[in-house]
């Protein structure tokens, strides 16, 4: 896949950057969906590896957790445990295949069409703020669905808008390789801030031994849970085709073409289930790395081979995964207030870009309809067999575009 002379000590410092990049949104995922971000690690690893092997070492991409799955895991293990979430999320990763295998037969223009903007706009917004509350809970020092308080009002108030506003500063005012790591930066003036407050217990990390195994957890599969989870694999999915054509661009190179749209889906899948056999969030390309290899000019796909061989290594320290489920709520509260209404703006940009007219009828009744849906909770079905959330805009933004006729302006257009 590779050359000999492309494993030197260069690549193996860039990988650890690339790493080093990707690591605040890393393991903040699995951190507020109640996974271990040991888990995670290494299963980003592996998916990495996976998709290079499957894409042939050509894509210059490190994978690792989507925020896009953030609500929808946290509902399935609270509702189904988290063994039959993991069997869903394994069901995911063969959409991702099943997709794979479509866009190989028949291309990408089947996928414009069940698929437009103003389809996935209003998903990708509902995913941002039906996240917002616990952000919000979370930065005020509760649990993220606000059922319990953790730390006090006053603390947890100050804790979380230091942690915001570094987050802020750095993404804005960074230069170099320091803007693209604001996570990482908010995360560590915030714990250094809740350590002198006397918000951290470090009494777990005393006791933990520097080498274990990270806390697996084999797939159960359940078809309520399966049901649930496969509609909210379309965001993502739109996510990898924007990724690639952002890597496309920054390397003058077609990824689409070569090694494929299909190999790259296909890559994401094995790696999302794959990532689900051991108890880890699914796996996605990753925008923070494509910002990284932008900036550094480092094309060289080997370079993410050493990311991920890190990634691995590090799952297996074990005072360094408990260190990190020491960090107190409202340091990730405070991030997150941004990172989830960032999601949310990412959907309404695409809206504009798109030029998608809201004054249209059509147009109007799938975004509304999509957002109160989302936004409100609405659940459709009872008890197992309910469909809310993301999973129920995915399926009525999909229903409404395609019954719903177009005018004879969009027809034209």
């Amino acid at each position: 896949m590779f050359n000999k002379q492309d494993i030197n000590l260069k690549n193996a410092i860039a990988g650890l950057q690339m790493l080093f990049v990707a690591f605040g949104a890393l393991v903040l995922m699995p951190l507020i969906t109640g996974l271990d971000p040991s888990v995670a690690l290494f299963t980003a690893g592996i998916g990495t590896l996976a998709f290079h092997f499957i894409t042939k070492n050509a894509v210059p991409i490190f994978l690792a957790s989507s925020f896009a799955f953030a609500a929808p895991i946290t509902y399935s293990v609270q509702t189904f445990g988290l063994p039959q979430t993991m069997g869903a999320l394994c069901a995911a990763g063969v959409v991702y295949m099943l997709l794979a295998i479509t866009v190989k037969f028949r291309g990408t223009a089947f996928l414009e069409r069940l698929l437009p903007p103003v389809v996935v706009a209003p998903i990708i917004m509902v995913i941002g703020l039906s996240l917002a509350p616990v952000a919000v809970n979370m930065a005020m020092g509760k649990t993220g669905d606000g059922s319990a308080q953790l730390f006090p009002y006053e603390q947890a108030i100050i804790v979380s808008m230091v942690s915001l506003l570094t987050t802020l500063a750095v993404a804005s005012l960074g230069k170099g390789i320091f803007r693209l790591v604001p996570i990482i930066a908010g995360v560590i003036v915030g714990y250094i801030l809740a350590f002198a407050m006397g918000m951290v217990n470090t009494q777990a990390v005393a006791e933990a031994n520097w080498f274990a195994l990270p806390n697996f957890v084999a797939p159960e599969f359940s078809l309520p849970a399966i049901l649930f989870m496969l509609p909210v694999a379309i965001a993502p999915a739109i996510e990898h085709v924007g990724d690639l054509l952002a890597i496309s661009n920054v390397t003058n190179k077609d990824y689409f073409k070569k090694p494929g749209l299909h190999r790259t889906l296909f890559g994401d899948g094995i790696a999302t289930s794959l990532a689900s056999m051991f108890g880890g969030p699914p796996n996605t390309t990753y925008s923070e790395v494509t910002g990284a290899v932008m900036f550094t000019k480092m094309f060289n796909p080997v370079i993410m081979i050493f990311a991920a061989i890190a990634a691995i290594c590090l799952a297996f320290i074990g005072k360094f995964g408990v260190s990190l489920q020491t960090i107190p709520t409202p340091v990730m509260g405070g991030i997150l207030t941004l990172l989830f209404g960032s999601i949310a703006s990412v959907g309404m940009n695409l809206l504009v870009k798109d030029n998608v007219d809201l004054s249209i009828q059509r147009n109007l009744i799938i975004v509304s309809t999509t957002l109160v849906f989302g936004i409100g909770g609405m659940m459709v079905g009872s008890g197992e067999w309910a469909l809310q959330g993301i999973s129920l805009c995915g399926v009525v933004a999909i229903l409404l575009n395609v019954v719903l006729p177009k005018s004879d302006e969009e027809t034209k257009a």
